[in-house]
């Protein structure tokens, strides 16, 4: 049958009181099969929906990992970008320099 409070996934913390839920149903009229139907359907649905939109904490982490790996490879590439155009410019002045005295 049903128990109270059966969790819809392992990493997930929303429960949903099926039993209750079948009991309401139940009172407003729906027939005992049709209202277990019903729960057992919603209950997929949200198990489904929960699965797929939330990120656990092991998620974050490691879209953080990521992220700190991308900065430290952009850092560095900036650091040869300037040097680069240091040398660039010191050739640069060196050879107007040459040029122009």
């Amino acid at each position: 049958m049903f128990s109270r409070g059966c969790k819809l996934c392992a990493m997930t913390t929303i429960t949903f009181d099926t039993l209750k839920f079948v009991r309401q149903l139940e009172a407003s009229g729906v027939a005992p099969l049709q209202a277990e139907a019903f729960v057992n359907a919603q209950r997929e649905i949200l198990s489904d929906a929960l699965d797929s939109s939330l990120s656990t904490k092991s998620d974050i982490v490691k879209l953080e990992n990521r992220i700190s790996l991308l900065d430290a490879k952009v850092d560095a590439k900036f650091a040869l970008l300037q040097w680069m155009i240091g040398f660039n410019l010191a050739v640069t002045m060196a050879v107007l320099w040459k040029v122009f005295s």
